[in-house]
């Protein structure tokens, strides 16, 4: 009970005993240890993105090949980039938080009378993070979203460096972009294509501090013109 409790000690006097807290007082200590440390990644990571310290400048960000192959099945893409991971988003990626990139490949026609006309688009989503108790990083793709957990229909593999899966991220070989069924061989195409990291996905707390700072700047783009279907 936490009534106070009498006791009858000799002289008839009578004294009143408060039982100790001492399970309590541990779990609240414990609950006070228990803090999430994503939690506070989080808090360092939002101070560090609105600071106002230079940010180390950024290695290039190009598409260093872009080739558009068009057989009788359709278009297919195979694109090389170029890139490192800004400062501020491999720092996140070592405290645990898992990033998103977006390849994005949209395929329009060209009206000389009208406004161009997309045909088809398509998207493959990259999740990366970092696995601090076996130290190794993990690369998830998928052509649709990842749910809130992370999780879905996609395709994992593991990496012991980080340059490793960066080389697996900066190449898409064969990627289908579009079925023949959607293209007219008389009608010219183009390619827009786009890789970049999807800031929607950021914990909320680093949507906020890395508006507008270039610590969290990564994005590609390029355009190519759709070869002619060669003749049977």
């Amino acid at each position: 009970s936490d009534l106070a409790s009498p006791t009858m000690v000799p002289g008839d006097t009578m004294v009143f005993t408060t039982p100790c807290y001492k399970r309590r007082s541990a779990d609240i200590r414990c609950a006070r240890l228990r803090l999430p440390q994503i939690a506070l990644s989080l808090l360092v990571l939002w101070m560090s993105a609105m600071v106002c310290a230079p940010v180390h400048a950024q290695g290039a960000q190009t598409v260093a090949h872009m080739d558009i192959e068009r057989n009788a099945d359709g278009l297919y893409l195979n694109v090389s980039t170029e890139f490192s991971l800004p400062s501020l988003v491999e720092d996140a990626l070592e405290k645990g938080i898992p990033m998103t990139f977006v390849a994005d490949a949209e395929v329009v026609r060209a009206r000389w009378y009208w406004s161009d006309q997309t045909v088809s688009a398509v998207h493959r989503y990259m999740r990366l993070m970092y696995q601090p108790l076996t130290q190794r990083w993990r690369l998830n793709v998928s052509s649709s979203p990842f749910d809130t957990s992370g999780l879905g229909v996609s395709v994992g593999q593991t990496y012991d460096r980080l340059p490793e899966v960066l080389a697996a991220m900066q190449r898409i070989a064969f990627w289908k972009i579009a079925d023949s069924a959607d293209l007219d061989e008389k009608s010219p195409y183009r390619v827009h294509f786009r890789f970049q990291l999807d800031m929607s996905q950021l914990p909320r707390p680093l949507q906020i501090g890395a508006l507008g700072r270039s610590g969290w700047n990564l994005s590609i783009a390029r355009t190519e013109r759709v070869p002619a279907l060669a003749a049977p």
